[in-house]
């Protein structure tokens, strides 16, 4: 039985207690970034599977404004459901990507090779500001 995604997160950061509760630090929709340097030092993507049975390949991938151009692709994660009360959790961490253009990105999910999400992130270039001159 093919899972379905419960849910998929952006954040900063993600961190598991020993309870096995997850911690999710600075959930986000949208980039800011420095015109000058328009990476991202750190994304990190939350999945979280259920209601299937099985072995699958989850894919992850962030899709430029143009639609075709990938700006990033995750490392395929495999994912193994027991039964339909498991739940599979996935995090995958992305450093220093570039961000060549502003507007609507594309989060993409697959299961499979099959898309199963897909959702906006708007990323905005901005001009660095000057700094003052001291005052005499």
């Amino acid at each position: 039985m093919i899972p379905d995604l419960q849910t998929s997160l952006l954040c900063d950061d993600v961190r598991q207690e020993r309870s096995g509760k997850f911690i999710l630090i600075g959930i986000f929709d949208g980039l800011v970034l420095n015109q000058q340097n328009p990476a991202c030092p750190r994304i990190c993507l939350i999945n979280r599977w259920c209601m299937g049975e099985g072995e699958f390949k989850q894919e992850s991938r962030i899709v430029a404004p143009d639609g075709v151009s990938v700006v990033c692709k995750g490392h395929p994660v495999p994912l193994k459901l027991q039964n339909e009360i498991q739940i599979a959790t996935t995090v995958e961490v992305f450093i220093n990507l570039p961000f060549k253009q502003e507007g609507t990105h594309w989060v993409e999910i697959l299961l499979d090779g099959q898309l199963k999400m897909r959702y906006p992130l708007t990323v905005r270039l901005i001009q660095p500001q000057q700094p003052q001159p001291p005052a005499s």
